[in-house]
């Protein structure tokens, strides 16, 4: 299944990312994903472009018409905030968020790539300006201008609002696989996908974009993606792994300062824009919808976090750390067994009596 998807603005926040998920590959693409009952079945899905590539055709023309300058700072906002010039019923909108994070990370040591299984879910996502991901970051340099950053995972969103595009052209209530990467923090490299020069995807039978279906269900059944990024040590390009041993493409050591030699943070965990409507916390959700401690079934997770070392090899997490900043709306706990070995379940409803 595939559909073209949400575009949002890009920002910089401390912990960092977004989707503009859109395939224009028009043969069929297939996906792996596991059920996981704490057992191991695997289930292959295919997606079928079909009308979906129809759909991105009268996008980008739609784009054509509308193209203007996106976005500019406002510092009436708290937070983060953007004017965006709107559809033309619209005049211009100011765009107020904050975006609030429940992550696993490691730092402190040079790592060359890093692995996760992660449980797939539709959250609920309240806002047409918001969105709702889970992904992977490989990160290197620092949190002001030159911040070089790998990722990739999946996103649920609902409007199309950087590129002011109708709901009705690519609508539907599916979560969807992404990649991203910059490297200067966000301000004017990089992009999703295969929207710019940059990633190379080698690999037609998966297409970047995609919905994902299955997906997880409360007190049902859990399907699992994994994801590796790994450090090429012949080449120096960073390549993507999505499911058992399917390449999906790298990107080129030389789109990089920093990771051009290695990555200084691994991060893994969700995000989630909060644009406060009303005055109110958000009640998008983060991965089930349900806090951390409802476990297996009911809380979203990552399970077995590696990270590769300078040798090339898997090697498991030692000094894994957890943070949610607004563990009232979004938590996480960590914790480690012989099965699932560095793990941790995270998510959460956004609003409710204790976050108002």
């Amino acid at each position: 299944m595939l559909s073209s998807c949400c575009y949002i603005p890009p920002i910089i926040p401390i912990f960092v990312s977004f989707l503009l998920l859109v395939s224009s590959l028009e043969c069929v693409m297939s996906i792996s994903i596991k059920s996981n009952d704490e057992g191991n079945l695997h289930r292959n899905q295919t997606f079928r472009p079909g009308e979906e590539v129809q759909k991105l055709k009268r996008i980008r023309a739609h784009l054509r018409k509308i193209n203007k300058p996106a976005i500019k700072t406002i510092q009436a906002c708290n937070s983060y905030a953007y004017v965006v010039q709107c559809l033309p019923w619209f005049s211009y909108v100011l765009f107020c968020y904050t975006l609030q994070h429940a992550v696993g990370f490691v730092t402190g040591e040079k790592y060359y790539g890093a692995k996760a299984s992660l449980n797939v879910w539709a959250p609920q996502v309240a806002s047409q300006y918001e969105f709702s991901l889970s992904q992977m970051w490989v990160i290197s340099g620092s949190f002001d201008d030159d911040l070089n950053t790998i990722e990739a995972g999946y996103i649920k969103c609902c409007f199309n609002y950087y590129v002011q595009v109708s709901p009705e052209l690519y609508g539907d209530n599916y979560p969807r696989f992404f990649t991203y990467w910059t490297t200067d923090a966000y301000q004017a490299t990089g992009c999703y996908n295969l929207l710019c020069s940059g990633f190379v995807q080698t690999n037609n039978k998966i297409a970047i974009g995609a919905a994902i279906s299955p997906t997880s269900s409360y007190n049902g059944g859990q399907f699992d993606i994994s994801l590796l990024v790994w450090k090429d040590p012949n080449h120096g390009n960073w390549w993507l792994e999505f499911g058992p041993g399917l390449l999906v493409g790298y990107w080129p050591s030389f789109l990089f300062s920093h990771l051009r030699d290695h990555a200084s943070m691994v991060q893994f965990g969700g995000e989630v824009v909060n644009t406060q409507q009303s005055g109110f916390h958000t009640s998008t959700q983060m991965g089930s919808g349900h806090f951390a401690k409802e476990g297996f079934g009911k809380s979203s997770y990552f399970r077995n976090l590696q990270v590769v070392d300078w040798d090339n090899s898997l090697i498991p997490l030692t000094n894994l750390r957890v943070l949610a900043d607004h563990p009232n709306c979004y938590d996480i706990q960590g914790g480690i067994n012989s099965v699932w070995g560095n793990y941790f379940y995270y998510g959460g409803p956004g609003r409710n009596i204790k976050c108002p």
